[in-house]
């Protein structure tokens, strides 16, 4: 299961990591969100580090990313945004973007 990311481990989690870190946002009431999920948990199964950012209860977090559309997932690679892809996306494009900053 994907880590859940607030702003008090966020700097811990993402920031801080080596190598690339995949962050969903998302809301609980947001559909394609929950479409979303399966994927996003299922790459965090497969030892990818992956987190999870509640757009409704951490909305500073959200603000500083420029999160305008859910579900928005963005890539971080050693603390840096690399990569940003906005709505649902197929777990083998997450898997193929992971992989070209391994």
């Amino acid at each position: 299961m994907a880590k859940i990311l607030t702003a008090d481990n966020f700097d811990e989690e993402v920031r801080t990591a080596s190598g690339p870190v995949l962050v969903d946002f998302w809301a609980q009431w947001c559909g394609p969100c929950r479409m979303q999920a399966p994927a996003v948990d299922k790459l965090a199964e497969e030892g990818y580090q992956v987190g999870k950012v509640n757009v409704d209860e951490q909305p500073g977090l959200a603000a500083e990313y420029q999160v305008m559309n859910i579900p928005t997932l963005i890539l971080f690679k050693d603390g840096k945004e690399v990569d940003r892809m906005v709505g649902v996306q197929s777990k083998a494009e997450l898997t193929r973007r992971l992989d070209l900053y391994k």
